[in-house]
């Protein structure tokens, strides 16, 4: 058994406090859709509002951290052993095979993970962002000539991008389950070192 350094404090921060205002977001958001009833709706939407503010902030402390200290490389897409990957999460996780990925801390994420959180970055978080800003601020758009654009389509925009974000953290919650412990993953966002078997020992310069 092996350890491997990771993920760094303020990696692990934004990534809690970002899950636990998304986690925040969809309650309150499906409240305000009318889907149940916790905290009503003047007060769901007051709070909808805060947490969405609240990780607008996040994410300009995250955006100005991943620029300078250059941990924007692990999201650059790659399709290298991308088949590999995908066989093993389609087939071979379920026969017990090795992970054919081995982390390092200067190579993360395999090639699925970074198409992925890639995706939630630069396509889904700006479809929820976008149309959360026009719901917002629906009383300004005449002022800005918007007058033919129907609340329904924005409604229904931001709503599926909710479903989606849902989805993604579904199967997020569910891969952390498969390390080669059931904690292993989950205890590396917490400390920062996650555990390897011995044949997932990471080797240095190499990208996988």
């Amino acid at each position: 058994m092996s350890r491997v350094y990771l993920f760094k404090p303020f990696e692990r921060f934004w990534h809690w406090c970002q899950a636990a205002l998304i986690l925040f977001m969809l309650l309150t958001g499906f409240e305000v859709h009318g889907t149940y009833h916790v905290f009503g709706f003047e007060k769901a939407v007051g709070y909808h509002s805060i947490a969405a503010w609240t990780l607008v902030g996040l994410w300009i402390f995250a955006i100005f951290w991943h620029i300078t200290t250059g941990e924007w490389r692990h999201y650059i897409p790659t399709t290298h052993n991308i088949v590999v990957i995908a066989k093993y999460y389609s087939s071979g996780i379920f026969k017990d095979e090795v992970h054919p990925f081995r982390p390092s801390l200067s190579n993360k994420h395999n090639p699925l993970q970074r198409l992925t959180y890639l995706a939630v970055l630069t396509l889904l978080s700006p479809l929820i962002w976008f149309t959360g800003w026009l719901y917002l601020f629906y009383a300004s758009w005449a002022a800005w000539g918007l007058e033919k654009l129907q609340l329904q389509w924005i409604a229904t925009a931001h709503t599926f991008g909710a479903f989606l974000m849902l989805a993604f953290l579904i199967s997020h919650l569910y891969l952390a389950t498969t390390g080669h412990k059931l904690t292993s993953q989950v205890k590396a966002m917490i400390t920062g070192w996650e555990d390897l078997a011995e044949s997932e020992e990471p080797m240095p310069g190499k990208q996988r």
